[in-house]
């Protein structure tokens, strides 16, 4: 179910966000609801993708290579 929503702005950004609209061919209404429709998908991906980084960042990466060499192999005395 769609709804309306009113949102105030200036003067000048709604010239601009029309002449934008037009350049796209599309209204300012859709522009701003594909705007806010875009906020939110971003929103919603990071926070679903949020946990898993963090436990990868828990876990840390392997960079290939191997164990350090003792240091009393490196340093003859």
């Amino acid at each position: 179910m769609k709804r309306n929503l009113t949102v105030q702005l200036d003067a000048e950004t709604i010239r601009k966000a029309k002449v934008l609209a037009a350049e796209r061919s599309t209204s300012v209404t859709r522009l701003v609801a594909q705007e806010i429709e875009r906020l939110v998908d971003e929103d919603s991906a990071y926070r679903q993708a949020l946990p898993t980084v963090l436990d990868q960042l828990e876990r840390g990466f392997h960079m290939g290579g191997g164990l350090f060499p003792k240091r009393e192999s490196v340093h003859e005395r």
